[in-house]
């Protein structure tokens, strides 16, 4: 059985523009198209008749959206927040994400990038993108530190396969194991990367952000390049030095093999963890033409899978981005995340005699920044945090995980401590 005309006009479409982004769509991506003929053709036909039964929604006797006072009264938006929102996200909502995108990374002025697609989240951002690009068997390159939910995302769900390189070399950022895998063969790669990082809480430096930028763009020589930037966190970054762009904004132009797809969000970046708002674009070098067909699939996946995002959350985001106070909340936010990581910093560079039990890996961003043991189980200290010392972390391997971002200022200093006696007392 072949695959469906409107999936092949956009295949097609793909080609003529970039052969590359064609060759990178996974079997999946190939097959999918967003429906313009059909239900959804015949009810944006019919808008504004006088009669319009089409819409598969019910409607009051004054054409308003039905709705339950109960919940309609809690509420200070419009009726239309109760309807669907489009499979490719709020027009208004993506414009101002775009706008945006633009604010925060300087870097993009000059360069084309897609208007975002709204995604239900992060991880259904990222799962998006394996069902459009990765095939069963792919191997994606990602650091040997990362967010336990890409098992689930990409090897349980696709059957991909993580290809791990040790995260850090000589307290920074190991590019020169980026550069091994990359070059390792030829043909399609998948790379993955996320600063500032889950679970360490690291974000490249500058001069780091220039080197990756240089391996990619020299391993594109000879491959096709998939680089997914998961920018969960972006813009918590709390020292000088660091690189407070995205990635995105170098890789959206860098080269005719490389395309580069930025999922990001409301999340954690405006504290709206239920909301589940999250976004995908991409970038290519002289992409203008490729992007609405990357659109139409995007959405199409969306469509044959959850339908849309929440019309709600997508409507209080956009009221939120359009007031005058939403920036000065945001700083007031983020200051408070940074006093916390500077009390961190101040805590472990005071007391030395930590290091005899745990020492830091790097960070400077995020939410999280994590210790390695030195002479105990990390799930043992965690079981030990627990019953003795009311002390909640994660453990992983040898090291534990801590998320300062949840933890008040005060009570920092007792966290290490109990963490200390924890390791050298039980």
């Amino acid at each position: 059985m072949g695959l469906n005309p409107q999936a092949e006009e956009l295949n097609e479409q793909i080609k003529r523009v970039n052969k590359v982004a064609y060759e990178l769509l996974s079997k999946r991506g190939k097959g999918i198209f967003f429906p313009k003929k059909g239900i959804l053709s015949q009810t944006a036909e019919a808008k504004g008749k006088k009669i319009n039964a089409t819409i598969g929604i019910a409607l009051d006797d004054d054409g308003s959206p039905m709705r339950l006072d109960s919940i309609g009264n809690r509420v200070s938006l419009a009726p239309d927040f109760f309807k669907y929102a489009p499979s490719f996200g709020k027009q208004e909502l993506r414009k101002k994400w775009k706008d945006m995108i633009y604010e925060k990374n300087p870097s993009l002025q000059g360069k084309d990038v897609s208007l975002p697609i709204v995604t239900s989240g992060l991880t259904h951002g990222l799962s998006t993108v394996a069902y459009l690009f990765v095939d069963e068997g792919d191997r994606i390159i990602i650091p040997d530190l990362f967010w336990g939910n890409y098992r689930l995302i990409f090897v349980n769900s696709y059957g991909a396969v993580l290809d791990t390189f040790e995260m850090f070399r000589n307290g920074g950022f190991n590019i020169s194991g980026l550069r091994e895998k990359l070059l390792a063969s030829s043909g399609k790669k998948i790379v993955l990367l996320n600063f500032p990082n889950n679970p360490t809480g690291y974000t490249i430096r500058e001069d780091e952000a220039r080197e990756i930028i240089r391996v990619i763009k020299e391993a594109a020589e000879t491959n096709k390049i998939l680089v997914v930037i998961d920018d969960a966190y972006f813009g918590l970054v709390y020292r000088e030095g660091i690189y407070r762009q995205s990635l995105f904004s170098e890789l959206a132009g860098l080269h005719e093999n490389v395309l580069a797809i930025k999922v990001d969000g409301a999340t954690k970046e405006d504290y709206v963890w239920g909301f589940r708002v999250g976004f995908i674009t991409y970038g290519i070098k002289n992409g203008k033409e490729l992007y609405p067909a990357l659109e139409s699939k995007t959405a199409g996946a969306i469509r044959g899978t959850i339908s849309n995002a929440s019309n709600l959350s997508q409507s209080l985001l956009y009221e939120a981005y359009s007031s005058g106070s939403y920036m000065e909340e945001k700083k007031s936010k983020y200051e408070i995340l940074k006093s916390r990581f500077e009390e961190v910093v101040k805590i472990l560079s005071e007391h030395k005699e930590y290091e005899e039990e745990f020492s830091s890996l790097p960070f400077n961003s995020g939410y999280f920044m994590c210790i390695k043991l030195k002479n105990v189980d990390a799930e043992k200290i965690r079981q030990t945090l627990l019953n003795k010392y009311n002390t909640g972390v994660i453990a992983m391997g040898d090291i534990l995980r801590i998320a300062f971002s949840s933890v008040r200022g005060e009570l920092i200093p007792s966290l290490f401590e109990n963490i200390y006696k924890a390791c050298k007392n039980g």
